[in-house]
């Protein structure tokens, strides 16, 4: 025994005890591990957002150096931002990897959907998700969730069943004691998969300080057009906004969560560095979605309900 692992086993600290981090890293490796040998065709839902760019970069961990097992598969409203999308072509490019694009805008141009009054598509992703799945016959798909985000998703499970309709049915979820999971599933079924579960949003940027991970850079302090509208930063678009009584400002805001332009609202923000999130972050008392997601607050229940829709 060394001189300095004697001093650490007298003070009573463990010289092999895995970090905070650490020990997230490794359970979601494991998770990614279990998938690829327990299913037939998983596929990794990749938006271009911090969480799935961090589930990303565990997948290529846990299984490196050979290449990921997995498809990518990103549900596009037709209304994201263009920072994401150029972010998500340049990293599919550079890990050679294989994209699948279910469009909105495809199934509203053959009448499969109607484009809402409020101009949000957020709510119409659960059609073209289905419709992926199906087709692609994928029997897993990864999802960036954390229980942190939002109380429905506090519920769910790291493996949570889905029936052959996409819908979820909180009654079905399977315990899952001593990182034990249950991967059975009918014909018709498919399991949804959440490696990032037990991850907070601080830990994710910490992880992401730690391990040099590149972002979008819509994540850090810009100056953009924005507009107010139920108490949220919107980005001007051709989706439907600004109104007429709404104004154009210029402001220096960040974007704590990426998604439909429409429903995805920036906050006020001069943290241009990692450091400086994290700062920013650990004062926060609301989640990113609580704070700047218009489709969570449609109502109590909004997220749960489109769940049960088979929404992520």
């Amino acid at each position: 025994m060394t001189t300095a692992t004697h001093s650490l086993v007298e003070t009573g600290e463990n010289p092999f005890a895995l970090s905070h981090l650490d020990t997230l890293e490794a359970e979601s490796v494991h998770i990614f591990r279990e998938v690829a040998g327990e299913f037939e065709r998983p596929v990794i839902l990749f938006s271009g957002g911090k969480d799935s760019i961090v589930m990303l970069h565990l997948a290529l961990k846990a299984f490196r150096p050979a290449a990921v097992p997995f498809a990518l598969l990103h549900v596009d409203t037709g209304h994201n931002f263009p920072e994401v999308i150029a972010y998500r072509d340049r990293v599919v490019a550079e890990h050679g990897l294989r994209l699948h694009v279910a469009s909105v805008q495809d199934f509203i141009d053959d009448g499969r959907l109607r484009e809402r009054p409020d101009g949000t598509r957020n709510p119409l992703q659960t059609v073209p998700l289905l419709d992926a799945i199906e087709s692609n016959r994928f029997d897993a798909v990864f999802g960036g969730g954390r229980r942190d985000e939002e109380k429905a998703r506090a519920k769910e499970r790291v493996f949570s069943l889905r029936d052959e309709f996409g819908a979820w049915d909180p009654r079905r979820q399977r315990p899952e004691l001593w990182s034990l999971y249950n991967g059975r599933h009918a014909p018709g079924e498919h399991v949804r998969v959440f490696p990032l579960s037990n991850w907070t949003e601080l830990d994710v940027w910490q992880y992401i300080e730690r391990e040099g991970i590149e972002l979008p850079e819509i994540y850090y302090a810009h100056e953009r057009d924005v507009f107010r509208r139920n108490g949220m930063w919107l980005t001007a678009g051709d989706w439907g906004g600004p109104k007429e009584h709404e104004t154009v400002e210029r402001r220096l805001i960040r974007y704590r969560t990426v998604g439909d332009m429409s429903c995805t609202g920036a906050v006020d923000s001069d943290a241009a560095t990692i450091a400086e999130v994290i700062t920013e972050i650990a004062a926060s008392r609301l989640t990113e979605r609580g704070a700047t997601r218009a489709d969570d607050k449609l109502s109590e229940a909004a997220m749960e309900d489109r769940k049960r829709e088979g929404y992520f």
